[in-house]
């Protein structure tokens, strides 16, 4: 009975004991991580979005869930419920693995070398460093 079940290893977050890291046991996104991506995305990720969080749905950024995509909260993002369903027409997203941020690319024929990011919650993003 043992051989047939699914191993895992839940890794909880030091002050709330809440799972951040579900890999394969879960499809949906948990209270902790949902939080987790109000504080990182503040809305929807895709440029040009303005759906702000309470709009949104949690996304498996780096891989779908169909195509073994892992519900892990580094791996989500939140995204509108419009802008989710442009995965299945070609659109991808990555993770930045230096600011943890969504980057959304388009299908190659609609690519336009666009910004990839949205600033939109991220206006500190925008400001020009002053000059010394």
């Amino acid at each position: 009975m043992a051989s047939h079940s699914f191993h895992y290893l839940t890794v909880y977050e030091h002050h709330t004991a809440e799972p951040l890291y579900m890999a394969r046991t879960k499809r949906l996104a948990t209270k902790a991580q949902r939080l987790l991506l109000y504080n990182r995305d503040r809305g929807c990720t895709r440029p040009g979005c303005t759906a702000p969080a309470d709009y949104c749905e949690a996304h498996h950024a780096e891989a779908d869930w169909q195509h073994g995509g892992r519900t892990d909260a580094p791996a989500l993002a939140l995204s509108c419920g419009p802008d989710n369903r442009l995965a299945g027409l070609g659109w991808t997203t990555s993770v930045d693995p230096e600011t943890g941020r969504i980057h959304w690319h388009p299908p190659p024929l609609m690519d336009t070398g666009q910004d990839s990011l949205n600033h939109h919650f991220h206006p500190e993003e925008l400001l020009v460093p002053p000059e010394p």
